[in-house]
């Protein structure tokens, strides 16, 4: 695992750079998880191409660094994928990420348009007032969450894969970006992904349907696929059916 340290979060960020031809894809995870953690099953399918993939583990997420003084706010977590984009010196690439990580990835392809080649954004969070788990964290005080919180949702979640990735994310950042998640931002994630003039595409599990914003970029053009026999959790649950879709939209 390689790194580099970032300015933004004053810390080590550690990421997996796996080789292989054409454009890179960019990959961000979303709360409480770590590439590193749910992407690894995904580029190793015989569905994805032997093309490089790029596992960002975000601060305060699986083996990068935890920083107690950072935000880790959307906005934040942005910067450090635009600080890794530098550090790769990456021209162009795509950009994949999903729930929050889709909305971070969102604010990353704005910032940097004429570099991606493409964006894929599994059920991303397109509006302030958060997911299920957003908004139940940020119920909470931050001390709340670190002091009682963290733990119960690791024990409520112990069937789930989620388990495995949140106990090893720091308390307080998936707080504070869940507390981001539930602000949201101005113009929303929404707007945003709607006026980017790149190639793009919506991502969701077909056990997530129907849901009213993939329904409308559907009629309005944007691509839109389905990961079949999934829902939210789709690098778990469906891990070969996301490769399938991920290398499909790199074709593109």
């Amino acid at each position: 695992m390689q790194n580099f340290f970032s300015a933004t979060a004053q810390c080590r960020v550690r990421y997996l750079d796996l080789p292989g031809g054409g454009v890179p894809l960019l990959f961000i995870h979303g709360l409480g998880c770590a590439s590193s953690y749910d992407y690894p099953r995904v580029v190793s399918d015989p569905a994805w191409s032997s093309r490089r993939s790029i596992l960002i583990d975000l601060p305060g997420s699986g083996y990068s660094d935890r920083p107690q003084s950072y935000g880790y706010s959307t906005r934040e977590q942005a910067s450090v994928v635009g600080e890794l984009v530098e550090h790769l010196g990456l021209n162009r690439f795509f950009l994949y990420g999903h729930s929050m990580g889709g909305s971070i990835a969102i604010e990353v392809a704005a910032s940097m348009p004429g570099k991606i080649a493409g964006l894929m954004v599994s059920e991303p969070n397109f509006r302030a007032g958060g997911g299920m788990y957003s908004r139940m964290i940020a119920a909470q005080t931050e001390d709340e969450f670190v002091a009682h919180g963290y733990q119960k949702a690791i024990a409520a979640n112990a069937e789930n894969p989620w388990s495995g990735s949140l106990q090893n994310s720091d308390p307080s950042a998936v707080w504070r970006a869940a507390v981001s998640l539930v602000s949201g931002i101005e113009p929303d994630w929404y707007q945003l992904f709607a006026q980017l003039k790149i190639p793009k595409t919506l991502i969701f599990g077909e056990l997530s349907l129907p849901d009213e914003d993939f329904t409308a970029f559907q009629q309005a053009g944007v691509t839109t696929t389905i990961v079949p026999s999934a829902g939210h959790a789709m690098s778990w649950e469906n891990p070969a059916g996301l490769a399938r879709v991920l290398a499909e939209q790199c074709r593109a």
